[in-house]
């Protein structure tokens, strides 16, 4: 890991794992020879390159992201820099954001899809958060983790933003003002607290004997 030392030291996923002894941390112009998860990357990470990481390991930079403008990237030399795919973080400052993860997130998110998820459980664990990542991605992680090169995990990666895209479309062309045929009138200009449209004429007729 590279260490900008952008974070607090407190809050810092990285520096936490260098203290356990998980990571080693490199000079800023040290080369590396393995994957780097880095914004320089033109290639995305896959399952392709999981012999690279069997060999010489993987690095992160560990930086603020108010501060990318002003990282030094091309210091942090390597054959091997990739992106991540997209992916929604799961640490406590930026929850549910795409694709502002953390560095044990980073690393975890790469050993899962190269195919050593378990090495990614043991990083997680040591955060009181850190099994909600895996659960927040999981089915996005499968799909990566199902590729075999670096195109076929862009080309899940824009299926899945495309399908996002689509629903998302197709709920906000939802006619928030429709009411089913056998459903109650209500006037919408009152604070009447409407039945759910997910139930069932019969659940309906079942609560209204019950009074609810």
């Amino acid at each position: 890991m590279w260490d900008l030392e952008h974070c607090d030291p407190k809050k810092c996923s990285g520096r936490k794992l260098a203290r356990l002894g998980y990571v080693r941390t490199l000079k800023l112009t040290q080369r590396f020879n393995g994957i780097i998860l880095s914004p320089m990357g033109t290639k995305c990470v896959s399952p392709s390159d999981k012999p690279i990481i069997n060999e010489y390991g993987v690095a992160v930079i560990d930086c603020s992201w108010a501060k990318l403008e002003d990282t030094p990237f091309t210091k942090m030399k390597g054959s091997n820099p990739r992106l991540l795919p997209y992916l929604v973080a799961a640490n406590p400052i930026n929850y549910g954001r795409p694709c502002k993860l953390s560095c044990v997130e980073a690393y975890a998110a790469i050993f899962y899809i190269i195919g050593e998820k378990q090495l990614g459980d043991i990083l997680l664990k040591q955060f009181k958060w850190g099994r909600v990542f895996f659960e927040l991605n999981k089915e996005l992680l499968d799909l990566y983790a199902a590729c075999k090169s670096s195109q076929d995990v862009v080309e899940a990666q824009k299926k899945y933003l495309e399908t996002i895209a689509e629903e998302s479309q197709a709920a906000k062309l939802e006619d928030p003002f429709a009411i089913d045929s056998d459903e109650e009138v209500h006037n919408l200009n009152r604070n009447y607290d409407l039945p759910p449209r997910s139930q069932t004429r019969t659940q309906k007729r079942r609560n209204l004997k019950m009074g609810l």
